[in-house]
Protein backbone atom coordinates (compact mmCIF):
# COMPACT_ATOMS: atom_id res chain seq x y z
CA UNK A 1 0.00 0.00 0.00
CA UNK A 2 3.03 2.32 0.31
CA UNK A 3 4.16 1.94 -3.28
CA UNK A 4 2.78 3.70 -6.36
CA UNK A 5 0.88 1.64 -8.91
CA UNK A 6 0.12 2.17 -12.59
CA UNK A 7 -2.15 0.48 -15.13
CA UNK A 8 -3.98 1.12 -18.38
CA UNK A 9 -7.62 1.88 -17.49
CA UNK A 10 -9.02 1.67 -21.01
CA UNK A 11 -9.18 -1.36 -23.29
CA UNK A 12 -5.83 -2.01 -24.94
CA UNK A 13 -6.13 -1.49 -28.68
CA UNK A 14 -6.35 1.22 -31.30
CA UNK A 15 -8.63 4.11 -30.37
CA UNK A 16 -8.86 7.87 -30.18
CA UNK A 17 -7.84 8.04 -26.51
CA UNK A 18 -6.33 5.76 -23.89
CA UNK A 19 -6.10 6.48 -20.16
CA UNK A 20 -3.22 5.47 -17.92
CA UNK A 21 -3.90 5.69 -14.18
CA UNK A 22 -1.27 6.21 -11.48
CA UNK A 23 -2.05 6.04 -7.74
CA UNK A 24 0.11 6.30 -4.62
CA UNK A 25 1.94 8.69 -2.36
CA UNK A 26 4.71 9.21 -4.94
CA UNK A 27 2.39 9.58 -7.97
CA UNK A 28 3.06 13.31 -8.39
CA UNK A 29 6.83 13.12 -7.78
CA UNK A 30 7.18 10.25 -10.29
CA UNK A 31 5.10 11.81 -13.09
CA UNK A 32 6.20 15.45 -12.62
CA UNK A 33 9.71 15.08 -14.19
CA UNK A 34 8.14 13.34 -17.20
CA UNK A 35 5.55 16.07 -17.85
CA UNK A 36 6.50 19.14 -19.89
CA UNK A 37 3.52 21.25 -18.77
CA UNK A 38 2.98 22.98 -15.45
CA UNK A 39 4.76 21.94 -12.25
CA UNK A 40 2.41 19.31 -10.83
CA UNK A 41 3.50 20.05 -7.26
CA UNK A 42 2.15 23.59 -7.52
CA UNK A 43 -1.12 23.28 -9.46
CA UNK A 44 -4.60 22.89 -7.99
CA UNK A 45 -6.13 19.50 -7.43
CA UNK A 46 -8.82 18.15 -9.75
CA UNK A 47 -7.58 20.04 -12.80
CA UNK A 48 -6.77 18.95 -16.36
CA UNK A 49 -3.45 20.10 -17.76
CA UNK A 50 -2.01 20.14 -21.29
CA UNK A 51 1.56 19.08 -22.05
CA UNK A 52 3.82 16.30 -23.28
CA UNK A 53 5.28 13.15 -21.78
CA UNK A 54 9.05 13.40 -22.31
CA UNK A 55 11.71 10.82 -21.44
CA UNK A 56 15.44 11.48 -21.95
CA UNK A 57 14.68 14.49 -24.18
CA UNK A 58 12.38 12.42 -26.41
CA UNK A 59 8.73 13.46 -26.78
CA UNK A 60 6.63 10.34 -26.28
CA UNK A 61 3.17 11.87 -26.78
CA UNK A 62 1.02 14.98 -26.46
CA UNK A 63 -1.30 14.43 -23.48
CA UNK A 64 -3.94 15.83 -21.17
CA UNK A 65 -3.09 15.07 -17.56
CA UNK A 66 -5.64 15.03 -14.74
CA UNK A 67 -4.29 15.51 -11.23
CA UNK A 68 -6.34 14.57 -8.16
CA UNK A 69 -4.77 14.98 -4.74
CA UNK A 70 -5.66 12.86 -1.70
CA UNK A 71 -7.98 12.32 0.02
CA UNK A 72 -10.74 13.25 -2.46
CA UNK A 73 -9.86 10.62 -5.04
CA UNK A 74 -11.00 7.14 -6.04
CA UNK A 75 -8.31 5.47 -3.93
CA UNK A 76 -7.92 8.25 -1.32
CA UNK A 77 -4.32 8.51 -2.55
CA UNK A 78 -2.80 10.99 -5.00
CA UNK A 79 -4.08 9.95 -8.43
CA UNK A 80 -2.90 11.04 -11.89
CA UNK A 81 -4.67 10.04 -15.09
CA UNK A 82 -2.81 10.53 -18.37
CA UNK A 83 -5.03 10.85 -21.45
CA UNK A 84 -2.90 9.74 -24.40
CA UNK A 85 -3.55 9.04 -28.04
CA UNK A 86 -4.95 5.53 -28.36
CA UNK A 87 -2.00 3.92 -30.11
CA UNK A 88 -0.77 0.63 -28.68
CA UNK A 89 2.84 1.75 -29.26
CA UNK A 90 2.28 5.09 -27.47
CA UNK A 91 0.51 3.53 -24.49
CA UNK A 92 3.11 0.81 -24.08
CA UNK A 93 5.95 3.34 -24.25
CA UNK A 94 4.42 5.59 -21.58
CA UNK A 95 3.78 2.52 -19.39
CA UNK A 96 7.44 1.51 -19.85
CA UNK A 97 8.65 4.98 -18.87
CA UNK A 98 6.44 5.07 -15.74
CA UNK A 99 7.62 1.63 -14.64
CA UNK A 100 11.26 2.66 -15.14
CA UNK A 101 10.60 5.83 -13.12
CA UNK A 102 9.39 4.04 -9.98
CA UNK A 103 5.82 2.83 -10.50
CA UNK A 104 4.75 -0.78 -10.03
CA UNK A 105 2.30 -2.49 -12.40
CA UNK A 106 -1.05 -2.71 -10.61
CA UNK A 107 -2.65 -6.06 -9.95
CA UNK A 108 -6.20 -6.69 -11.27
CA UNK A 109 -8.64 -4.62 -9.24
CA UNK A 110 -5.91 -3.02 -7.13
CA UNK A 111 -7.22 0.54 -7.48
CA UNK A 112 -10.62 -0.54 -6.15
CA UNK A 113 -8.92 -2.68 -3.50
CA UNK A 114 -7.09 0.41 -2.26
CA UNK A 115 -10.37 2.34 -2.26
CA UNK A 116 -11.82 -0.35 0.01
CA UNK A 117 -8.79 -0.68 2.30
CA UNK A 118 -8.59 3.11 2.63
CA UNK A 119 -12.25 3.23 3.68
CA UNK A 120 -13.74 5.09 0.72
CA UNK A 121 -16.11 2.26 -0.20
CA UNK A 122 -17.22 -0.94 1.51
CA UNK A 123 -16.98 -4.47 0.15
CA UNK A 124 -20.50 -4.54 -1.29
CA UNK A 125 -19.88 -1.22 -3.07
CA UNK A 126 -16.62 -2.64 -4.44
CA UNK A 127 -18.50 -5.58 -5.92
CA UNK A 128 -20.95 -3.07 -7.40
CA UNK A 129 -18.04 -1.53 -9.34
CA UNK A 130 -17.30 -4.87 -11.01
CA UNK A 131 -20.99 -5.51 -11.66
CA UNK A 132 -21.25 -2.11 -13.37
CA UNK A 133 -18.25 -2.86 -15.59
CA UNK A 134 -19.76 -6.23 -16.55
CA UNK A 135 -23.36 -5.04 -16.95
CA UNK A 136 -24.92 -6.09 -20.25
CA UNK A 137 -28.48 -4.83 -19.78
CA UNK A 138 -30.25 -1.76 -18.44
CA UNK A 139 -31.47 -3.85 -15.50
CA UNK A 140 -27.98 -4.96 -14.46
CA UNK A 141 -26.72 -1.39 -14.84
CA UNK A 142 -29.39 -0.09 -12.46
CA UNK A 143 -28.72 -2.86 -9.92
CA UNK A 144 -24.98 -2.17 -10.01
CA UNK A 145 -25.45 1.60 -9.60
CA UNK A 146 -27.60 1.06 -6.51
CA UNK A 147 -24.97 -1.21 -5.01
CA UNK A 148 -22.10 1.09 -5.97
CA UNK A 149 -23.86 4.15 -4.54
CA UNK A 150 -24.07 2.58 -1.08
CA UNK A 151 -27.89 2.42 -1.05
CA UNK A 152 -27.85 -1.37 -0.71
CA UNK A 153 -25.18 -1.29 2.00
CA UNK A 154 -27.29 1.15 3.99
CA UNK A 155 -29.99 -1.52 4.32
CA UNK A 156 -27.43 -3.64 6.18
CA UNK A 157 -25.84 -0.85 8.23
CA UNK A 158 -29.30 0.25 9.43
CA UNK A 159 -30.06 -3.30 10.60
CA UNK A 160 -26.67 -3.55 12.29
CA UNK A 161 -27.32 -0.27 14.10
CA UNK A 162 -30.61 -1.67 15.42
CA UNK A 163 -28.86 -4.80 16.66
CA UNK A 164 -26.13 -2.74 18.36
CA UNK A 165 -28.77 -0.62 20.13
CA UNK A 166 -30.57 -3.76 21.29
CA UNK A 167 -27.34 -5.41 22.50
CA UNK A 168 -26.31 -2.22 24.33
CA UNK A 169 -29.60 -2.07 26.21
CA UNK A 170 -29.37 -5.77 27.10
CA UNK A 171 -25.86 -5.26 28.52
CA UNK A 172 -26.91 -2.22 30.53
CA UNK A 173 -29.83 -4.18 31.96
CA UNK A 174 -27.49 -7.04 32.91
CA UNK A 175 -24.69 -4.88 34.36
CA UNK A 176 -26.77 -2.19 36.10
CA UNK A 177 -30.09 -3.72 37.17
CA UNK A 178 -30.33 -1.30 40.10
CA UNK A 179 -30.82 1.80 37.92
CA UNK A 180 -34.48 2.63 37.57
CA UNK A 181 -34.13 5.22 34.82
CA UNK A 182 -32.65 2.85 32.23
CA UNK A 183 -34.85 1.31 29.59
CA UNK A 184 -35.81 -2.22 30.54
CA UNK A 185 -35.42 -4.62 27.63
CA UNK A 186 -38.18 -7.18 27.83
CA UNK A 187 -38.34 -10.51 26.03
CA UNK A 188 -41.38 -9.20 24.15
CA UNK A 189 -39.46 -6.23 22.84
CA UNK A 190 -36.58 -8.44 21.66
CA UNK A 191 -39.08 -10.74 19.96
CA UNK A 192 -40.81 -7.84 18.18
CA UNK A 193 -37.52 -6.42 16.88
CA UNK A 194 -36.23 -9.84 15.81
CA UNK A 195 -39.43 -10.59 13.88
CA UNK A 196 -39.20 -7.20 12.16
CA UNK A 197 -35.52 -7.70 11.25
CA UNK A 198 -36.14 -11.23 10.01
CA UNK A 199 -38.99 -10.02 7.82
CA UNK A 200 -36.75 -7.33 6.30
CA UNK A 201 -33.89 -9.76 5.66
CA UNK A 202 -36.21 -12.32 4.07
CA UNK A 203 -37.54 -9.61 1.76
CA UNK A 204 -34.00 -8.61 0.77
CA UNK A 205 -33.07 -12.29 0.28
CA UNK A 206 -36.06 -12.99 -1.99
CA UNK A 207 -35.28 -9.95 -4.15
CA UNK A 208 -31.58 -10.84 -4.17
CA UNK A 209 -32.18 -14.41 -5.36
CA UNK A 210 -34.53 -13.21 -8.12
CA UNK A 211 -32.13 -10.41 -8.99
CA UNK A 212 -29.16 -12.79 -9.25
CA UNK A 213 -31.04 -14.91 -11.79
CA UNK A 214 -31.93 -11.86 -13.86
CA UNK A 215 -28.40 -10.45 -13.53
CA UNK A 216 -26.60 -13.64 -14.56
CA UNK A 217 -29.19 -14.51 -17.19
CA UNK A 218 -32.01 -17.06 -17.06
CA UNK A 219 -30.59 -20.50 -17.89
CA UNK A 220 -33.13 -21.72 -20.43
CA UNK A 221 -33.16 -25.26 -21.82
CA UNK A 222 -35.06 -26.09 -25.04
CA UNK A 223 -36.32 -29.69 -24.83
CA UNK A 224 -38.27 -32.03 -27.06
CA UNK A 225 -38.09 -35.17 -29.13
CA UNK A 226 -36.06 -35.18 -32.38
CA UNK A 227 -37.20 -33.07 -35.33
CA UNK A 228 -39.81 -31.22 -33.28
CA UNK A 229 -38.31 -27.81 -34.10
CA UNK A 230 -36.06 -27.05 -31.12
CA UNK A 231 -33.22 -25.71 -33.25
CA UNK A 232 -35.67 -23.72 -35.36
CA UNK A 233 -37.07 -22.16 -32.18
CA UNK A 234 -33.55 -21.29 -31.01
CA UNK A 235 -32.79 -19.64 -34.33
CA UNK A 236 -36.11 -17.76 -34.28
CA UNK A 237 -35.48 -16.43 -30.77
CA UNK A 238 -31.91 -15.43 -31.58
CA UNK A 239 -32.88 -14.10 -35.01
CA UNK A 240 -29.87 -15.84 -36.54
CA UNK A 241 -28.99 -19.27 -37.94
CA UNK A 242 -27.16 -20.47 -34.84
CA UNK A 243 -28.18 -24.13 -34.97
CA UNK A 244 -28.22 -26.48 -37.98
CA UNK A 245 -31.77 -27.31 -39.04
CA UNK A 246 -32.57 -30.40 -41.15
CA UNK A 247 -35.38 -32.93 -41.50
CA UNK A 248 -33.00 -35.67 -40.34
CA UNK A 249 -33.71 -36.81 -36.79
CA UNK A 250 -30.77 -36.57 -34.37
CA UNK A 251 -29.03 -33.68 -36.19
CA UNK A 252 -28.37 -31.92 -32.86
CA UNK A 253 -26.12 -34.22 -30.83
CA UNK A 254 -24.49 -31.72 -28.49
CA UNK A 255 -25.78 -28.58 -26.85
CA UNK A 256 -25.91 -25.35 -28.87
CA UNK A 257 -25.94 -22.11 -26.87
CA UNK A 258 -26.90 -18.50 -27.50
CA UNK A 259 -28.05 -15.41 -25.59
CA UNK A 260 -30.78 -12.85 -26.15
CA UNK A 261 -32.07 -9.90 -24.15
CA UNK A 262 -35.81 -9.63 -23.58
CA UNK A 263 -37.06 -6.39 -22.00
CA UNK A 264 -33.65 -5.79 -20.46
CA UNK A 265 -33.31 -9.35 -19.11
CA UNK A 266 -30.71 -11.78 -20.46
CA UNK A 267 -31.77 -15.27 -21.52
CA UNK A 268 -29.05 -17.94 -21.83
CA UNK A 269 -30.56 -20.40 -24.32
CA UNK A 270 -29.42 -24.02 -24.65
CA UNK A 271 -30.66 -26.16 -27.55
CA UNK A 272 -30.39 -29.84 -26.67
CA UNK A 273 -30.30 -33.18 -28.45
CA UNK A 274 -33.74 -34.64 -29.16
CA UNK A 275 -34.89 -37.13 -26.52
CA UNK A 276 -35.61 -40.62 -27.90
CA UNK A 277 -34.41 -44.23 -27.65
CA UNK A 278 -31.22 -44.50 -29.69
CA UNK A 279 -28.49 -47.08 -30.28
CA UNK A 280 -26.06 -44.43 -31.51
CA UNK A 281 -23.43 -44.00 -28.76
CA UNK A 282 -22.75 -40.33 -29.54
CA UNK A 283 -26.45 -39.46 -29.73
CA UNK A 284 -27.14 -41.32 -26.44
CA UNK A 285 -24.53 -39.16 -24.68
CA UNK A 286 -26.23 -36.03 -26.05
CA UNK A 287 -29.66 -37.27 -24.87
CA UNK A 288 -28.34 -37.99 -21.36
CA UNK A 289 -26.85 -34.49 -21.26
CA UNK A 290 -30.20 -33.02 -22.35
CA UNK A 291 -32.05 -34.74 -19.48
CA UNK A 292 -29.38 -33.76 -16.93
CA UNK A 293 -29.76 -30.09 -17.92
CA UNK A 294 -33.38 -30.09 -16.72
CA UNK A 295 -32.29 -29.95 -13.07
CA UNK A 296 -29.77 -27.17 -13.76
CA UNK A 297 -32.19 -24.98 -15.70
CA UNK A 298 -34.21 -22.04 -14.42
CA UNK A 299 -36.63 -22.26 -17.35
CA UNK A 300 -37.63 -25.09 -19.69
CA UNK A 301 -39.05 -24.50 -23.15
CA UNK A 302 -40.70 -27.84 -23.93
CA UNK A 303 -41.48 -28.15 -27.64
CA UNK A 304 -44.25 -30.44 -28.94
CA UNK A 305 -45.23 -31.21 -32.53
CA UNK A 306 -48.69 -29.88 -33.52
CA UNK A 307 -48.85 -32.31 -36.46
CA UNK A 308 -48.55 -35.45 -34.30
CA UNK A 309 -50.26 -36.87 -31.21
CA UNK A 310 -48.24 -37.02 -28.01
CA UNK A 311 -45.51 -39.65 -28.16
CA UNK A 312 -43.99 -41.57 -25.26
CA UNK A 313 -41.03 -39.16 -25.37
CA UNK A 314 -43.41 -36.17 -25.11
CA UNK A 315 -45.18 -37.72 -22.12
CA UNK A 316 -41.86 -38.49 -20.44
CA UNK A 317 -40.67 -34.91 -20.82
CA UNK A 318 -44.01 -33.45 -19.69
CA UNK A 319 -43.77 -35.50 -16.52
CA UNK A 320 -40.04 -34.84 -16.02
CA UNK A 321 -40.50 -31.05 -16.16
CA UNK A 322 -43.83 -30.74 -14.33
CA UNK A 323 -42.20 -29.19 -11.24
CA UNK A 324 -39.97 -26.81 -13.20
CA UNK A 325 -40.72 -23.32 -14.43
CA UNK A 326 -41.65 -24.16 -18.00
CA UNK A 327 -43.43 -23.07 -21.13
CA UNK A 328 -45.05 -25.77 -23.28
CA UNK A 329 -44.77 -24.77 -26.94
CA UNK A 330 -46.78 -26.38 -29.73
CA UNK A 331 -44.68 -25.95 -32.87
CA UNK A 332 -45.50 -26.59 -36.56
CA UNK A 333 -48.92 -24.94 -36.45
CA UNK A 334 -48.42 -24.26 -40.17
CA UNK A 335 -49.15 -27.99 -40.72
CA UNK A 336 -52.37 -29.94 -40.15
CA UNK A 337 -53.12 -30.09 -36.42
CA UNK A 338 -53.26 -33.63 -35.03
CA UNK A 339 -52.12 -32.96 -31.45
CA UNK A 340 -54.98 -32.61 -28.98
CA UNK A 341 -52.80 -31.61 -26.01
CA UNK A 342 -53.96 -28.14 -24.99
CA UNK A 343 -52.95 -27.63 -21.33
CA UNK A 344 -51.64 -24.06 -21.25
CA UNK A 345 -49.66 -24.24 -24.50
CA UNK A 346 -48.35 -21.50 -26.75
CA UNK A 347 -48.84 -22.24 -30.43
CA UNK A 348 -46.07 -21.20 -32.82
CA UNK A 349 -44.57 -21.89 -36.20
CA UNK A 350 -40.81 -21.47 -35.89
CA UNK A 351 -40.56 -21.98 -39.64
CA UNK A 352 -42.88 -19.06 -40.42
CA UNK A 353 -41.75 -17.08 -37.34
CA UNK A 354 -45.24 -16.77 -35.85
CA UNK A 355 -46.00 -16.90 -32.12
CA UNK A 356 -42.40 -16.10 -31.10
CA UNK A 357 -43.46 -12.84 -29.42
CA UNK A 358 -46.01 -14.82 -27.39
CA UNK A 359 -43.17 -16.98 -26.08
CA UNK A 360 -41.16 -13.89 -25.11
CA UNK A 361 -44.16 -12.34 -23.35
CA UNK A 362 -44.76 -15.57 -21.41
CA UNK A 363 -41.13 -15.53 -20.23
CA UNK A 364 -41.59 -11.97 -18.94
CA UNK A 365 -44.76 -13.03 -17.18
CA UNK A 366 -43.19 -16.12 -15.55
CA UNK A 367 -40.32 -14.12 -14.08
CA UNK A 368 -42.43 -11.06 -13.19
CA UNK A 369 -40.02 -8.93 -15.20
CA UNK A 370 -42.36 -5.93 -15.38
CA UNK A 371 -43.06 -5.99 -11.64
CA UNK A 372 -39.42 -6.61 -10.85
CA UNK A 373 -38.25 -3.67 -12.95
CA UNK A 374 -40.69 -1.38 -11.13
CA UNK A 375 -39.09 -2.17 -7.75
CA UNK A 376 -36.33 -0.08 -6.20
CA UNK A 377 -33.69 -2.72 -7.15
CA UNK A 378 -31.93 -2.40 -3.80
CA UNK A 379 -30.63 -5.87 -3.05
CA UNK A 380 -27.56 -8.07 -3.39
CA UNK A 381 -26.78 -10.07 -6.52
CA UNK A 382 -23.80 -12.33 -5.99
CA UNK A 383 -23.39 -15.73 -4.36
CA UNK A 384 -21.13 -14.53 -1.53
CA UNK A 385 -23.58 -11.87 -0.38
CA UNK A 386 -26.63 -14.14 -0.70
CA UNK A 387 -24.92 -16.94 1.27
CA UNK A 388 -24.14 -14.51 4.09
CA UNK A 389 -27.72 -13.21 4.06
CA UNK A 390 -29.00 -16.76 4.48
CA UNK A 391 -26.53 -17.39 7.30
CA UNK A 392 -27.59 -14.19 9.08
CA UNK A 393 -31.25 -15.21 8.79
CA UNK A 394 -30.44 -18.64 10.28
CA UNK A 395 -28.72 -16.95 13.23
CA UNK A 396 -31.68 -14.61 13.65
CA UNK A 397 -33.99 -17.62 13.73
CA UNK A 398 -31.82 -19.01 16.52
CA UNK A 399 -32.40 -15.76 18.44
CA UNK A 400 -36.13 -16.12 17.83
CA UNK A 401 -36.01 -19.71 19.06
CA UNK A 402 -34.12 -18.64 22.18
CA UNK A 403 -36.74 -16.00 22.96
CA UNK A 404 -39.60 -18.50 22.53
CA UNK A 405 -37.82 -21.03 24.75
CA UNK A 406 -37.11 -18.30 27.34
CA UNK A 407 -33.35 -18.89 27.33
CA UNK A 408 -31.04 -16.77 29.47
CA UNK A 409 -30.79 -13.20 28.13
CA UNK A 410 -26.98 -13.37 27.85
CA UNK A 411 -27.28 -16.44 25.56
CA UNK A 412 -29.72 -14.54 23.35
CA UNK A 413 -27.23 -11.66 23.28
CA UNK A 414 -24.49 -13.99 21.95
CA UNK A 415 -26.73 -15.04 19.04
CA UNK A 416 -27.57 -11.39 18.30
CA UNK A 417 -23.84 -10.56 18.11
CA UNK A 418 -23.43 -13.41 15.61
CA UNK A 419 -26.14 -11.89 13.38
CA UNK A 420 -24.39 -8.51 13.63
CA UNK A 421 -21.05 -10.07 12.59
CA UNK A 422 -22.52 -11.93 9.61
CA UNK A 423 -24.22 -8.80 8.33
CA UNK A 424 -20.88 -7.05 8.74
CA UNK A 425 -19.23 -9.70 6.56
CA UNK A 426 -21.50 -8.66 3.67
CA UNK A 427 -20.22 -5.08 3.62
CA UNK A 428 -16.66 -5.96 4.66
CA UNK A 429 -16.79 -4.66 8.22
CA UNK A 430 -15.06 -7.96 9.03
CA UNK A 431 -12.80 -9.48 6.40
CA UNK A 432 -9.73 -11.64 5.87
CA UNK A 433 -6.80 -10.80 3.63
CA UNK A 434 -7.47 -14.00 1.65
CA UNK A 435 -11.08 -12.96 0.96
CA UNK A 436 -10.06 -9.49 -0.21
CA UNK A 437 -7.26 -10.80 -2.45
CA UNK A 438 -9.58 -13.40 -3.99
CA UNK A 439 -12.42 -10.94 -4.60
CA UNK A 440 -10.33 -8.22 -6.25
CA UNK A 441 -8.33 -10.68 -8.37
CA UNK A 442 -11.51 -11.07 -10.47
CA UNK A 443 -11.50 -7.38 -11.42
CA UNK A 444 -10.06 -6.13 -14.66
CA UNK A 445 -6.62 -4.54 -14.76
CA UNK A 446 -6.72 -0.79 -14.26
CA UNK A 447 -9.85 -0.69 -12.09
Amino acid sequence: MNDTIVAISTALGEGAISIIRVSGEDAISIVNPLFSGKDLTKIKTHTINYGHIIYKDEIIDEVLLSIMKAPKTYTREDVIEINTHGSIAVVNKIMEVLLLSGCRLAQPGEFTKRAFLNGRIDLAESEGVMDLINSETELTRKMAINQLSGKVSKLITDLRDKIVALISNIEVNIDYPEYEDIEVVTINRIKEEVVEMKSKLLEILKLSEDGKILKDGIKTVILGKPNVGKSSLLNALLEEEKAIVTDVKGTTRDIVEGSIIISGVKLNLIDTAGVRDSNDIVEKIGIEKSISLIDESELVLLVLDASEELSDEDKFLLDKTKDKKRIVIMNKTDLDSNNTYDKDVIKISAKENTGIEDVKNKIKELFNVGTFLSKNLMFFTNARQIALLKSAIESLEEVEKGVNEEREIDMIEIDLKLVWEKLGDIIGANYTEELVDNLFSRFCLGK
